[in-house]
């Protein structure tokens, strides 16, 4: 980045820009600094839209249909930023993921850390899958709990053997990710069920990467596997498969009451405005719909994982969700994968350590119902080549 002549305080920094330079440098040495790019390959591999809306203009048709004008919220919902159509939008979300209750929060980094943090003690166990995202790792980073564990990444083993060994030390919480972000892979949320009943804990499940893609209508896994009344909490996220931005969490009417009163991502942040929470309104409305339905969807990723069944050497990883992992094990290789591919006309991303461990880098290929099988065979075709 050049930064303007005009802009330039003085020619000496301080110890604290002295040691921000330092990190930077590091992260440069070591071949992995973040930069922003402006994407520009035609064909999107990469982004969370998975059911188009946000890139294909049919969520803003749809608000063109119903029609808003609201701008600003002007203030927390505590204070003036409460409306009849925030309250009215929380109660159509629930219906549609079978909760009694929920609360909406600005994204999904604030739910899951306004969640996690607030809802625990000193006395509380928390056991969370060692892949969970970030913004669940801070959450229980930001809590009083004290006792705070992972259990091996989707390991039933491992999870009961945690649940077995802290099972007379107070309340148990059990957090994980319905599909995570990296992988692409599904929690055994059966299983998981089971086990957390057996020990009297408590399940949360992040819904951010299922949500519009499982379910009849975008209900996410935990409805298409009628677990919903054996579910704590469940986080649906909007900025991926509905198109729009914010959260909500779902669960009972307590636990709502219990968030607006302690959860601070909620309490002290200016409410999402009027046209935010139509967007909202109008993909719930697109989800509700007689002519929905994520099939196409399915049969392209089903069409994806025909096209590499049987190569074990191409590094694939097994999913079955909308995220689809080439991991290719360095920084350099990877971006030079995704340079190729890019040139070729595929937008794809590059997903580099420290993002994931070192020797895991990938390819985060993601699948949308607007990618034609004609793409897939171009996506895997240029990856074939490269490593030839």
């Amino acid at each position: 980045m050049v930064i303007p002549k005009t802009k330039l305080r003085r020619n000496s920094m301080n110890r604290l820009e002295q040691h921000l330079a330092n990190k930077l440098n590091e992260r440069t040495l070591a071949g992995n600094l973040r930069r922003l790019s402006i994407p520009s390959a035609p064909v999107d591999f990469f982004s969370n839209d998975y059911l188009g809306l946000a890139s294909t203009g049919l969520l803003s048709s749809l608000m063109q249909q119903l029609g808003n004008d609201a701008t600003g919220s002007s203030g927390s919902r505590l204070l003036s930023g409460n409306s009849e159509q925030a309250m009215q939008l929380e109660e159509t979300i629930a219906h549609c993921h079978q909760a009694e209750a929920a609360l909406l929060f600005n994204s999904g980094y604030d739910a899951n850390l306004g969640l996690i943090s607030c809802i625990v003690s000193r006395n509380t166990t928390i056991l969370s899958d060692e892949l969970c995202h970030a913004s669940l790792i801070d959450g229980i980073r930001l809590s009083q709990c004290t006792r705070k564990y992972r259990f091996a990444h989707n390991d039933l083993n491992s999870l009961h053997d945690q649940l077995k060994k802290y099972r007379d030390d107070g309340p148990i919480l059990v957090v994980v990710e319905s599909v995570y972000s990296m992988d692409g892979d599904i929690a055994p949320l059966e299983e998981m069920v089971r086990l957390c009943e057996q020990y009297d804990a408590q399940l949360i499940v992040d819904e951010a990467h299922a949500t519009g893609v499982f379910g009849s209508h975008g209900e996410g896994l935990v409805c298409a596997l009628g677990l919903q009344n054996r579910v704590f909490a469940r986080i649906h996220t909007f900025g991926k498969a509905l198109g729009c931005h914010g959260a909500v969490v779902v669960g009972s009417v307590l636990l709502r009451q219990f968030l607006i009163n302690f959860a601070r991502t909620f309490i002290y942040t200016t409410a999402l405005p009027g046209h935010s929470l139509h967007a909202i309104s109008c993909a719930y409305q697109y989800l509700s719909g007689h002519s929905f339905t994520n099939q196409p969807l399915h049969e392209l990723i089903a069409y994806f994982r025909g096209q590499i069944a049987g190569n074990d050497s191409m590094g694939w990883n097994n999913s079955h969700s909308s995220i689809q992992a080439l991991v290719v094990g360095s920084n350099e290789r990877c971006r030079k994968l995704a340079a190729t591919m890019q040139q070729a006309g595929l937008q794809v991303c590059p997903i580099l350590h420290p993002t994931v461990p070192l020797g895991m880098e990938r390819l985060r290929i993601c699948l949308h119902t607007f990618n034609t099988k004609h793409q897939i065979d171009l996506l895997i075709e240029m990856q074939n080549v490269s490593w030839q």
